[in-house]
């Protein structure tokens, strides 16, 4: 299992960032993919999750209205778009996959996932 995180880097307040999510060998099928962020001396959070085929979605209350998850189940892939960024968003984000997904409970809590990317760093600063 692969999940390959990429797209970070140096923005300013307000501008906006693309984060992808290539993920490979992730069985069964039916799963859900989150992205996840660390600040230095804080822990690993939850911003969004989307589940593959039925539809569901998770945002944290800190990203509602700015960020967007999307899937290309053709590619295996989960984009996430953060506009309006601010310097509390800076952090390393990580991609990960809840093979054990049961359908209708998303969920966004880091012991949930099995799979993980390596991070990529978003900083948000002036």
């Amino acid at each position: 299992v692969q999940l390959q995180a990429s797209g970070g880097g140096l923005v300013q307040p307000g501008g906006s960032l693309r984060l992808t999510c290539a993920t490979s060998g992730v069985t069964p099928d039916h799963y859900a993919t989150g992205w996840f962020r660390q600040a230095p001396g804080k822990e690993r959070e939850g911003v969004s999750c989307i589940s593959n085929d039925d539809g569901m979605i998770f945002y944290a209350d800190s990203v509602k209205g700015r960020f967007t998850i999307t899937r290309d189940n053709a590619k295996k892939t989960v984009y996430l778009q953060m506009n309006s960024l601010k310097p509390e968003d800076t952090a390393v984000y990580y991609c990960a996959a809840d093979a054990t997904y049961h359908s209708g409970l998303i969920s966004s809590e880091v012991s949930s996932y099995d799979y993980w990317g390596q991070g990529t760093q978003v900083t948000v600063s002036s």
